[in-house]
């Protein structure tokens, strides 16, 4: 029997493999009534397996735990090497009692998937599971660092000016040239995957010299409509690799050691998306 077609209907040793190993999962909050929302993907440890939940880190931004309702719908992935598997899961009720062996603290916990399909990583973003649009970022090479207060100043006051005008879209918005720090050229990423302290992107392979060659990167996270505009951040570049389809692989770190009060608004809307997306959950309840 191939390999994978053995993992996809074994994919129950396949999760205990990557949690003994330590390994992650991926998962994003399912879009309600198919919306075309964009999707943040985390990546988050796998803590514990057993023979109906997966037990994974909550996830977090810049060391801030965030919050999950009960019986969320979720999209899932599991990836080995260059092979992933999606799957449809959600989130359980949570461990009450003060022993129980599910108990770990800052987890949660998902129901077994009752099944996995395979997808090829060309099709990220496009899987018949259930679809991920992953978020488009502008990624530009930072030259003077000192100069992002400036500009994630100005890019808290046009998001805030737009929570306060929901129904006029794009009244707020600042030019580019006021609102980017002294920067390099341009290019363009997919957010991948979020982490506790940073990201992950994918750069086209036509553009992956540019994205080589950067360290400290000013983005702008395009999470529209559910934030109304782009959220600019300053972050590291501490890893490449480039992938099976010679696109580029970058993992980054939060850098907000030149203006540590935008890391409490960064949060702030990060944590804002994930509440906009499971209102209507809450609404149902």
């Amino acid at each position: 029997m191939p390999a994978n077609r053995s993992r996809t209907e074994r994919f129950q040793e396949s999760f205990r493999q990557v949690c003994d190993r330590g390994g992650c999962l991926e998962f994003a909050i399912a879009s309600p009534n198919g919306d075309a929302n964009p999707d943040l993907v985390w990546r988050v440890r796998l803590l514990k397996v057993t023979e109906t939940e997966l037990v994974i880190e909550r996830p977090t931004a810049a060391g801030k735990s965030l919050s999950i309702l009960e019986n969320v719908p979720l999209v899932g992935a599991l990836v080995i090497g260059q092979n992933r598997w999606q799957f449809s899961t959600r989130t359980l009720e949570r461990a009450t009692a003060p022993r129980s062996e599910h108990t770990i603290p800052g987890s949660l916990r998902l129901a077994m998937p009752d099944n996995v399909e395979r997808c090829s990583r060309r099709e990220t973003g496009r899987v018949s599971v259930n679809a991920v649009h992953l978020p488009m970022v502008e990624v530009w090479s930072l030259l003077e660092p000192s100069s992002v207060v400036a500009a994630e100043e100005a890019n808290r006051a046009a998001i805030r000016e737009a929570e306060q005008r929901p129904h006029t879209p794009g009244v707020c918005r600042v030019s580019d040239e006021l609102s980017l720090p002294v920067v390099g050229p341009r290019f363009y990423a997919r957010l991948m995957n979020v982490g506790g302290g940073g990201l992950g992107l994918m750069v086209d392979k036509s553009e992956a010299s540019a994205a080589g060659r950067a360290k400290l990167v000013w983005l702008r996270v395009h999470l529209e409509p559910v934030i109304a505009l782009p959220l600019g951040l300053t972050a590291k570049i501490v890893h490449t690799h480039i992938d099976s389809t010679q696109n580029l692989y970058a993992g980054l770190a939060f850098e907000f050691a030149f203006h540590q009060s935008h890391r409490d608004f960064v949060v702030e809307q990060i944590e804002r998306y994930i509440s906009r997306l499971q209102a209507p959950l809450r609404k149902a309840a």
